[in-house]
């Protein structure tokens, strides 16, 4: 797998990631043997950045990839996240006393003397704007509990504003070829900086997977048959920004750009894996195949630049009129 130099911190990492919210749990059952596999298979292909967070599984994302961590050599880098979970909630988990709570028991969990990269996990933009927040991560970081910190984002206003803190390392994003928003608005500005971008949900929640169709379902413990309210998913809902049937209407449409040699997830993490603003994209993987296969998208060659500029020209003609919420 190559490698790429993650921001400021100067650590080289895999390109290719691995999120693990769906060890934890809302993605369907995963055993934690088949939890295991999966990540041994990441490692195995070249995959050093394990992404998680405390509220995945409630612990049991983070206790998995604690177990695994005695078990291997491999330099696993580890970016958790906190905000989201447990007690006392939100408002209250961005407090002083609770952000060092959660980052105690995210390091008991994960089994470590200092968690790689903590994350601040889509809180609330006002919560943010005030400032404290990072205060109590630099604190933190100081007394060695944290090596880095940086912000997991919901839109580009959260993430400019965020690029602009004093020792923000790193910032999660939606990127893919139905969010290209980064590209224009942010990327320039990370790289000057030399903040280090994940990517988050690159397969837009498996929407690029290339398998959906307008009458996919999903497993009662999926977290993706919820709307943001907690209603139960249905046809005409908002999937990844976008109503569910047109989502699938252009993952369809999209496969007419797809390269000979090539599937559609394949390219769709490619194409992220193009611009050299990004420093790790991290899909998710529920058994070692998939693992596998999203680390192979390492070694594909890049899409050319006549395809890069149809893509560009698909989203804001096909799809970003259609985008819904923050962005």
């Amino acid at each position: 797998m190559k490698m790429r130099i993650f921001g400021g911190t100067g650590r080289s990492v895999g390109e290719v990631g691995l999120g693990t919210w769906q060890l934890g749990g809302g993605w369907g059952n995963v055993t934690e043997e088949a939890a295991r596999e999966t990540m041994r298979a990441a490692v195995d292909a070249g995959t050093t950045v394990f992404d998680t967070a405390d509220v995945y599984g409630d612990g049991r994302s983070e206790s998995l990839i604690g177990r695994f961590l005695k078990d291997t050599r491999a330099p696993i880098y580890v970016a958790t996240k906190l905000g989201r979970f447990g007690s006392p909630g939100w408002p209250g988990n961005f407090t002083r006393d609770a952000i060092r709570t959660h980052t105690e028991a995210s390091l008991k969990r994960l089994g470590v003397e200092a968690i790689d990269l903590t994350q601040l996990h889509c809180i609330p933009f006002d919560v943010l704007k005030r400032g404290d927040v990072f205060d109590h991560l630099r604190e933190l970081k100081q007394e060695g509990k944290i090596r880095d910190f940086g912000v997991s984002v919901e839109s580009m206003e959260e993430a400019l504003f965020c690029a602009q803190q004093p020792g923000v390392a790193a910032l999660q994003i939606i990127f893919n070829v139905l969010r290209q928003k980064p590209v224009h608005v942010l990327f320039a500005e990370a790289r000057r900086r030399r903040i280090a971008l994940l990517v988050r949900l690159p397969l837009a929640s498996g929407l690029l997977g290339g398998k959906m169709t307008k009458a996919t379902t999903f497993a009662a413990d999926d977290h993706r048959n919820f709307n943001r309210d907690g209603k139960m998913f249905n046809v005409g809902e908002t999937f990844g920004g976008l109503p569910f049937t047109k989502g699938v209407d252009l993952a369809e449409a999209l496969k007419s750009f797809v390269p000979a040699g090539m599937t559609l997830p394949e390219m769709a993490l490619r194409w992220c894996l193009d611009f050299e603003a990004v420093s790790v994209i991290i899909p998710g993987a529920r058994n070692p195949e998939q693992a596998r296969g999203n680390a192979r998208a390492s070694d594909l060659p890049p899409l050319s630049p006549a395809l890069h500029a149809q893509l560009g020209d698909f989203y804001l003609r096909e799809v970003e009129p259609h985008i819904r919420g923050p962005y």
